[in-house]
């Protein structure tokens, strides 16, 4: 399966292998495993569905990361009958609708939150408290506040160095 990573995967990869609390290499690569198996269950994904030439059900192949590798795979293979391509919904994001999904993106940044922004209520052109009763969420965080952009000043005008105008 052929997946290309995402920029906040491969931060959570990074800051895995940059852990310095792992005692062990095995500590490490038990960690890292887990975070990539999560990322993974975080991708909806695609399978090929085969039929026999009879009407028999065939062979089922997956998942993969995509469309096109999916149809790639199906044109390299030839095992007769008809074959259709079938998406996988995620149960990671599935889960992660029902349960949160803290610092992922897409979801509330709250820290105590981490649903989905269908979870929260409207407010005008932004979204609100949580819908989940048990969620303390009272605005929905759609970026990560640890990555906030900052703003560039505009660079003073010529001759107004230091704030000293000049006659």
């Amino acid at each position: 399966m052929r997946l290309t990573p995402r920029a906040h995967e491969i931060q959570r990869v990074v800051d895995v292998l940059e852990d310095p609390t792992f005692e062990s290499p095995d500590q490490m690569a038990k960690a890292l495993i887990k975070e990539v198996a999560d990322i993974v269950q975080m991708r909806d994904l695609i399978v090929v569905v085969h039929t026999w030439e009879g009407g028999h059900k065939g062979l089922n192949f997956g998942p993969f990361g995509s469309t096109a590798e999916a149809e790639a795979f199906a044109k390299k293979m030839s095992f007769g009958g008809t074959g259709r391509l079938v998406p996988l919904t995620s149960s990671g994001i599935m889960l992660a609708n029902h349960d949160g999904k803290a610092g992922w993106p897409g979801y509330c940044y709250q820290p105590d939150c981490g649903h989905a922004p269908w979870m929260h209520a409207i407010e005008g052109s932004s979204r609100g408290k949580c819908h989940d009763t048990t969620c303390p969420c009272e605005k929905f965080v759609k970026d990560d506040p640890t990555k906030k952009k900052t703003t560039r000043k505009k660079a003073a005008p010529k001759g107004m160095a230091a704030g000293i105008n000049e006659l």
